[in-house]
Order: C-alpha cells, then sequence, then structure tokens
C-alpha cells in the first residue's frame, strides 16, 4: 500500500548528486559541501541551555505549545516583523517547516479538483504537498495572473529559496488583496526573513501588506537558519485564527507535537536578537567572499540580494557547471532541482565553514 503513496512522488532530486558529491568528495584537500544549505556553525550557548535545562521533561508536551512559547513567539512577531495584534489564537509552533509545506494541503482537505500554486523557481516541496493530497499544482511568475477558479492555496517564498529574491512591499500588498479578492488562501514561506543583504524583506503580517487583517493569510517561520537550529526542527506559524484553529485540532489528533526541551530553546531563541547579529555576521563575510570568488571565475549571479544562497549562473546547463565544480571539490545544487527555469543555474549555500569558504575561494582562483 505504501507504494500507492509513494508513486505520487518525484524522484528525489538529491540522489542524482550523489556521483558528482564522490567527485569532489575525491578532491586532495577534501569536498566543499555548498549544496544542501544546512547550519555548520554551534547552537548558541544560551539556547543549549535552555534545551539542557528542559530535558527532565517525561510528560507529553502539548501541539499548541506552552503559554510561555506562544508569549515568545507573539512577542517576536510585534518586535521584530510590526505586526500588530497578534494573541495567541494566531500563531501555532510546528515540528520543522517541512513538514508543514509537505502536508498542508492535506491538512488543508484539499484534493483533486483543488489547485495549489507556488512561484516558478521554487522549493521543490511546494509541489510533493500537492501532489501528496492529490491536488492539482501549476507555476507561476506573477500569481494575479493565476485563473483562481479552483485555487485553494497560494504558496508565497520571500525571500526566494533557490533565487534570494524579494518581493517588495507593493507586491506583496497587491498579491494579498488580489487573492482575498478571489477567496485564495495566502501561504507566504518566509523562513529566510532575518537574511535580507540588499534588501529588507517584509513579512504578509505587517500592517502595511495586510491592511491589519489576518484573514486569509498566514506566514510560515523556522528557527533552522537565523538561530541554527535545525537539529531542533523548530518552526512555527502565524496568522489567520481561522485557519490555524483548525489545524490545531488536527495536528493534535496526528500527535505533531515539538518536543518539550525543543519549545524551551525556542522561547530562549525568540528572546535574544544578539545571536541572529553574530550569525548575520558570519553570513555575510563568508557571503562577500564566495560572491567575488564567483564573479572571479566567469559567473553572473542574479537576484541573490537575502536567503543563504548565490543564485549563479555561466550561460550553461546546470550540471556542467555542476560537474566543473566538483572536479575542483566544490558541490553545488543543481538549478533544475527547483523548475525548469533554473536549468542554467546552480544554487551556492553560504553554510560552510569559514575554513571551507576559504578553500572554495582558492579553488576557484585557481589555486
Amino acid at each position: 500500500m505504501s507504494s500507492v503513496v509513494s508513486d505520487r512522488l518525484p524522484a528525489f532530486p538529491w540522489d542524482k548528486l550523489e556521483p558528482y558529491k564522490k567527485t569532489a568528495a575525491a578532491h586532495p584537500d577534501g569536498i566543499v559541501d555548498l549544496s544542501v544549505g544546512t547550519p555548520v556553525d554551534p547552537v548558541p550557548e544560551l539556547i543549549q541551555k535552555a534545551l539542557i535545562d528542559a530535558a527532565d521533561s517525561p510528560g507529553y508536551p502539548t501541539v499548541w505549545g506552552t503559554p510561555a512559547l506562544r508569549d515568545a513567539i507573539t512577542g517576536w512577531l510585534e518586535r521584530r516583523l510590526g505586526a500588530r495584534e497578534v494573541t495567541h489564537r494566531h500563531v501555532l509552533p510546528i515540528v520543522g517547516s517541512k513538514e508543514l509545506v509537505a502536508w498542508l494541503p492535506t491538512q488543508l482537505g484539499l484534493g483533486p479538483g483543488d489547485r495549489v500554486a507556488y512561484p516558478r523557481l521554487a522549493y521543490p516541496t511546494y509541489e510533493v504537498g500537492a501532489r501528496l493530497a492529490r491536488a492539482d499544482h501549476e507555476v507561476y511568475d506573477d500569481p494575479t495572473g493565476l485563473d483562481p477558479e479552483g485555487l485553494k492555496l497560494l504558496w508565497l517564498n520571500s525571500p526566494s529559496n533557490p533565487t534570494g529574491r524579494v518581493l517588495p512591499k507593493a507586491e506583496l500588498t497587491r498579491i494579498v488583496a488580489w487573492a482575498r479578492e478571489h477567496g485564495v488562501l495566502v501561504v507566504s514561506d518566509e523562513c529566510y526573513l532575518e537574511l535580507g543583504w540588499e534588501a529588507d524583506p517584509v513579512s504578509v503580517l505587517h500592517p502595511d501588506v495586510n491592511g491589519g487583517s489576518y484573514d486569509g493569510v498566514v506566514a510560515v517561520h523556522s528557527l533552522s537558519k537565523r538561530s541554527n537550529l535545525a537539529g531542533y526542527r523548530a518552526a512555527f506559524l502565524a496568522g489567520d485564527p481561522a485557519v490555524l484553529g483548525p489545524l490545531l485540532e488536527i495536528r493534535k489528533h496526528g500527535g505533531m507535537m515539538t518536543s518539550a526541551p525543543t519549545q524551551a530553546a525556542v522561547v530562549a531563541a525568540l528572546g535574544d536578537d544578539a545571536h541572529v547579529q553574530e550569525q548575520r555576521a558570519r553570513y555575510a563575510a563568508r557571503r562577500t567572499l564566495l560572491r567575488e570568488a564567483l564573479l572571479g571565475h566567469g559567473f553572473r549571479i542574479e537576484h541573490s540580494e537575502a536567503s543563504l544562497y548565490l543564485w549563479a549562473t555561466r550561460g550553461e546547463s546546470c550540471w556542467a557547471t555542476v560537474a566543473r565544480l566538483a572536479d575542483r571539490g566544490i558541490l553545488v545544487a543543481p538549478g533544475d532541482f527547483y523548475g525548469t527555469a533554473g536549468e542554467q543555474f546552480v544554487r551556492v549555500a553560504l553554510t560552510a565553514t569559514d575554513e571551507r569558504v576559504r578553500a572554495a575561494v582558492e579553488r576557484l582562483a585557481g589555486r
């Protein structure tokens, strides 16, 4: 029976990268892995301490999270994103953002005949989520050009994975207004929002975007990148209570709960801005080095004004670029993982240690 579900899914794209990973790993000085984008820097000590202090948690945690966790989330939304009048009913902890992206269409009750839309260049799990629900899926350049008939879920992603593109406030405002006019739920993946470099990303939760109402609008946020908590599976939703309330009930039945120590760690993480600025500084320095090295090696970089990636091209097949860099011991992600529009691009992650980034720079310079 399991094959019936798995047959709905595309081949797992990262498996195709394995031969190139072996080539890169054979480099005399070892591989520089700039492909997946997994954090490599330490979890800040105050977060580790909060996790350890909560380690004696023998009872079941709640799906909705502790009041302290909900307070931390609402406080952060108001302090960092400029959201207004956010209550506990406006937030919902989730077990990392990927599980939410993959299962949201199913949890919303979507199915055959319903449509899910996402950007032309996008995180592959948006499509996976639609396929799991047996819903139709399509890509867009401008979502307001979509046929709203049967469109039940509109994914936004700003800053974008993979391109790093940031949607301006005016564009977000226009899209939210259009979606409301046609009764389309907007879910905005904002997991890279704290990593703006040449732009200041804005949330759909900002009153300038949503007009002071959360109706039909939900944002997804993660602590994986901003706090190095990918291993903790710590994320949350915020927005329309009419959407989050039913999701909470479904997730209670499904036991989709964040562990109690992780909840305590998230409280500490959201209450501290200093560690986020320190991590931003690390990524900014790595970004500068890699950007200059790629440009010097003949690449052109598009968008990339935010997020943890450089979206780069040499005007050739992405797989030719992957192979070229693998021969230098550098592994990157081929752009066609994110849609056919990425066939001549590669995604270069900033998530490597300073030493590995320096090694990549030297190899790109031919040293």
